[in-house]
C-alpha cells in the first residue's frame, strides 16, 4: 500500500499538470483563433465607430498601436478600457502570451484572462497589436481540479486498501492455520498430518508439500530409531562378552598363562569385531549426509576385471563383459558395493560364481553376481538388505559379520539412482544379486567375452 500510494502521488502530480497545461492550451488556443479572424478583417479596412463585434466563448477583444499602446478599436466590453497587455513579441516572432487579472477587465476583481496577441504590420491600423483574452478557466482558479483528482484517488486508494486487507487476510488465513499446525507437530508426534484445502490451489499444493515433507522426516526419524536400537544391539554383545571374560579371568586367584593367551586371543577376535562395526557406521553415517557428492566418468567392466580378474583366492570366478560399460560414480565406494556382493557369494558359493556385465535395452548399466549357493529364500530378498540382518546360515558362515555390507551397498547405489535386488540365478541356480545403474555416456556393445 505504501508504494501504491507513492505511485499513485507521483502520477497524480503528472496528471495535474498535463490536465492544467492542456486546458491552458485550449483556452490560448480559442483566443488564438479569434485574435487571428481580427487581423484578417483589419487588414484591408477598420471596424466602423471603433468597435470590434465579438461573442462568447472570446468577448475580449482590441486592437493596440504598436508604437504608442493606444486602443485603436475594442469590443464592447473592453470600451474605454486601457490596453490589456504592452508585452512585445519576442525577435523573430510575431505572438505573445500573458495574463492579467486587472480587476478593469472583468467582472470581479478575481478574474484573470489569459491574453494571446498578434503583431500585425501595414494593417489599416498601421502596426498594431491585436489582443483577445480568455476567461482562465475556473477549475484552475478555484483548485476544483487537484480537489477532484486528489479526492477520487484517496478514495479509489481507500477501497483498494480494503479489498487488500480483506483479500490478503483471507487467502493466507489457511497459511496461518499451516502455520499452527505445524507447530503443534513435534518429534513424538510426527503421524500427524496436515488438512489439505479443497481448493487445488497453490495453498492446497503447499499442504501436500509439507505433507510429503512430513512423510520423509517420519521415515528418516524411524529409520535413525531403529538404527540406533540395532546398533546398540550389535555393540552391547561383543562388549558384554568382552567383559564377561574379563571378569573371569580376574576372579581367578591364580592365572593359567595358556588360558590368558586364549582369553587375549579372544578379545582381540572380538575387538576387530567391534572395529568393523564401528567402521560400517561411520560409512552409513557418511551415506546419510552425503548423496553420490562424488561422480566421475567410470567402466564398470573395466573396473570388475581391474578388482577381481586376477583373484586366486577364488577357485572358480568367471567374468563375462560386453566391452565398455559407462557410468557416472565414486570409484572407491562401487568398488566397495561389487567387493561386498563378492564376498558375499563367496561366503554362500559351492564352487563356482559368475559376474557379468551388461547394458540392458534402455542403456542401464547391469552388473549380475551368480552363485552356486543355497540361494536367498524368497520372503528373505528384501530383509536381508536391512540394517544388521543376518539370516542364519550368514551367521553361521561368518559369525563375526555385523549384517551391513549389503545396507551399505544398496544405500551407495540407491544415492546414485540405481538398484540393488536379490533373486534365484538361472545360470548356477544360487544366489543372484543384480545391481542397476544409468548410464554415464552411450556405447556400442560389442560381442560378448569370457574371462577366467
Amino acid at each position: 500500500m505504501v508504494v501504491l500510494v507513492v505511485v499513485t502521488a507521483v502520477g497524480l502530480s503528472l496528471a495535474i499538470l498535463v490536465l492544467r497545461d492542456l486546458i491552458v492550451t485550449q483556452a490560448r488556443d480559442r483566443a488564438a483563433e479569434a485574435a487571428r479572424h481580427v487581423a484578417e478583417q483589419i487588414t484591408t479596412e477598420r471596424y466602423p465607430d471603433g468597435e470590434i463585434p465579438a461573442s462568447e466563448p472570446i468577448p475580449r477583444l482590441q486592437i493596440v498601436d504598436g508604437e504608442t499602446g493606444e486602443v485603436l478599436a475594442a469590443s464592447h466590453v473592453l470600451q474605454g478600457v486601457p490596453a490589456l497587455s504592452r508585452e512585445e513579441p519576442r525577435r523573430g516572432d510575431f505572438r505573445t502570451d500573458s495574463t492579467t487579472c486587472a480587476d478593469y477587465v472583468g467582472e470581479s476583481p478575481a478574474d484573470c484572462y489569459l491574453v494571446v496577441g498578434y503583431s500585425i504590420v501595414d494593417s489599416a491600423y498601421g502596426d498594431v497589436m491585436v489582443l483577445a483574452a480568455a476567461r482562465s478557466p475556473y477549475v484552475l482558479g478555484s483548485g476544483a481540479l487537484e480537489t477532484v483528482l486528489i479526492g477520487s484517488a484517496a478514495g479509489v486508494l481507500t477501497a483498494t486498501g480494503l479489498i487488500i486487507w480483506v483479500g490478503v487476510g483471507r487467502a493466507l488465513r489457511p497459511v496461518e492455520q499451516i502455520s499452527d499446525q505445524m507447530e503443534a507437530i513435534s518429534v513424538t508426534d510426527l503421524q500427524r498430518r496436515l488438512r489439505v484445502p479443497g481448493t487445488h490451489d497453490e495453498i492446497a499444493h503447499l499442504a501436500r508439500t509439507a505433507n510429503a515433507s512430513l512423510d520423509r522426516l517420519e521415515e528418516a526419524v524411524t529409520r535413525q530409531r531403529r538404527f540406533v536400537s540395532d546398533a546398540s544391539h550389535e555393540l552391547r554383545n561383543p562388549i558384554a562378552g568382552m567383559r564377561a571374560k574379563l571378569e573371569v579371568e580376574l576372579s581367578e586367584p591364580e592365572p593359567d598363562p595358556r588360558t590368558r593367551d586364549r582369553l587375549l586371543t579372544a578379545l582381540l577376535a572380538d575387538t576387530e569385531r567391534l572395529e568393523n562395526i564401528v567402521t560400517d557406521l561411520l560409512e552409513l553415517a557418511r551415506l546419510d549426509s552425503d548423496l553420490a557428492s562424488s561422480r566421475e566418468p567410470l567402466d564398470l567392466a573395466a573396473l570388475v576385471r581391474q578388482e577381481f580378474g586376477a583373484r586366486t583366492d577364488v577357485a572358480d570366478l568367471h567374468i563375462h563383459t560386453r566391452g565398455e560399460v559407462p557410468v557416472r560414480m565414486d570409484r572407491l565406494r562401487t568398488a566397495r558395493v561389487l567387493t561386498n556382493l563378492v564376498a558375499n557369494a563367496e561366503r554362500h558359493a559351492h564352487e563356482r560364481i559368475d559376474i557379468v556385465v551388461d547394458l540392458d535395452e534402455r542403456g542401464d548399466a547391469v552388473v549380475e553376481v551368480h552363485d552356486d549357493g543355497s540361494g536367498v529364500p524368497e520372503a528373505d530378498r528384501e530383509r536381508i538388505f536391512e540394517r544388521f540382518s543376518r539370516l542364519r546360515e550368514s551367521r553361521d558362515l561368518d559369525p563375526g559379520g555385523s549384517g551391513l555390507g549389503l545396507a551399505i551397498s544398496r544405500e551407495i547405489v540407491k544415492a546414485y539412482g540405481g538398484t540393488l535386488t536379490a533373486g534365484h540365478s538361472e545360470l548356477l541356480g544360487g544366489a543372484l544379486f543384480t545391481l542397476r545403474i544409468p548410464p554415464g555416456a552411450e556405447t556400442e556393445a560389442p560381442c560378448p567375452t569370457e574371462e577366467n
